[in-house]
């Protein structure tokens, strides 16, 4: 089929245009590129060969320039790419410029600069706190709906979709045990949730209010979050994750840009106690609504076992910014922040093993055998998409990994 002839309700039509880093096996070079249907437009050499302004931004082997520009120029690019894809007249002139997907090689899109989790599904903590406190009088922790929870990860362990998982090692007790042994995890999971990738930055000191979300947010991409359980179970207390989250956090290849999921804007989760100002989203005409109407699937082995509504989250995107600079922390071009694990209040929208199986009791029936936590050679991928313009759907990619043995 010729590139330009997208079916109609494709899920990476000119409504979606995600961003991407891509190489041509055989060639030199890695280049931004824009997903099209089942393409990719090289979009550096689209903006050099139509004489755009724009094509020392988009030339370059990382997103990082483009991330930088701010939100006038990202808007500016936008329209320019939705022109150059829809006017007839484009079309002999990129039309060698649009490469197969299955004949391209896909990168990690950006340099990550820091990376935060965060944990903000009211379900997912209430499911871990009745099963690691289960004659606490409330599931949740007193400080939960008073400020979004997080951890400061290890960027440099962040790998893109299709990066093979290596079983980490590490110290473990369980309750049985006379004294910590040291191996390969047993309990190996993953975390189905959303990454924020920051473009502008701000100044150290200066916190940025929930109103400027969008004035430093580039986009959103699908996140598993790898973990450890053995491992974080031994080592949280009193410091929180360390090597049970750090050697593997996956992010699909697609950078979303917000622009797209304007039709995905929701309000989130009624809120059941007063939030200090910085966090207080619930004046309309100040703040636009902070959710993200975001479908999640997730498979192991190709096998569905779970799908989470990201619709569901407690603390929104613009919160959690909010939390993570009201100290004067200051953002960097590339910095990445994770929304937690998504689960819905439904079995089968819990977005990690440990629910699914309920911390190892309750096996998953997959067409292979039966799963509590990940075995060798097991493959998970998370998909996603959300409402889009016109009844359409914004395609969000796939992240994905192989466990191996280490």
């Amino acid at each position: 089929m010729p590139p330009f002839d997208v079916p109609e309700g494709d899920p990476f039509g000119t409504h979606n245009l995600p961003y991407g880093v891509f190489s041509i096996p055989g060639t030199q070079g890695r280049t931004v590129g824009v997903r099209f249907g089942d393409h990719v437009l090289d979009a550096g050499a689209a903006a050099h060969a139509l004489g755009s302004p724009y094509a020392s931004l988009l030339a370059r082997p990382s997103l990082d320039p483009l991330l930088a520009a701010g939100r006038t120029t990202w808007s500016d690019v936008r329209r320019a790419l939705t022109a150059w894809l829809t006017v007839p007249s484009h079309r002999e002139t990129l039309r060698p410029l649009l490469h197969p997907l299955s004949a391209v090689t896909l990168h990690l899109p950006f340099e990550v600069a820091d990376y935060v989790d965060f944990y903000a599904s009211e379900n997912h903590a209430r499911n871990v706190g009745k099963m690691f406190r289960p004659d606490a009088a409330d599931s949740l922790t007193p400080n939960w709906k008073h400020l979004p929870i997080g951890y400061h990860g290890r960027a440099g362990t962040v790998v893109v979709s299709g990066t093979d998982v290596v079983r980490p090692s590490g110290q473990r007790k369980s309750p049985a045990d006379p004294a910590p042994v040291f191996g390969p995890s047993v309990r190996l999971d993953i975390e189905a949730e959303v990454g924020f990738v920051v473009g502008t930055p701000s100044t150290r000191g200066r916190p940025v209010p929930l109103g400027d979300f969008r004035e430093h947010v580039f986009g959103l991409c699908l996140l598993n979050d790898w973990s450890a359980r053995d491992i974080q179970s031994w080592e949280y207390v009193p410091l929180g994750p360390f090597l049970g989250k750090s050697f593997a956090t996956s992010v699909s290849a697609w950078i979303t840009p917000l622009e797209a999921l304007d039709t995905a804007r929701t309000a989130p989760p009624e809120r059941t106690h007063p939030l200090l100002p910085y966090l207080d989203d619930t004046d309309a005409e100040r703040v636009e609504p902070g959710g993200y109407d975001l479908r999640l699937t997730v498979a192991v082995n190709g096998h569905v076992v779970s799908e989470p509504p990201f619709s569901t989250m407690y603390w929104t995107a613009a919160q959690q910014l909010a939390h993570l600079t009201v100290n004067g922390a200051s953002l960097r071009t590339g910095d990445l922040f994770a929304s937690g694990t998504v689960s819905g209040p439904a079995e089968r929208e819990r977005g990690s093993l440990l629910e699914l199986t309920w911390n190892g009791r309750d096996a998953l029936e997959l067409p292979g055998g039966k799963r509590t936590f990940l075995e060798d050679g097991d493959v998970v991928t998370l998909t996603g998409w959300a409402p889009g313009p016109d009844g359409t759907r914004v395609g969000l990619g796939e992240v994905a990994g192989r466990v191996v043995a280490g």
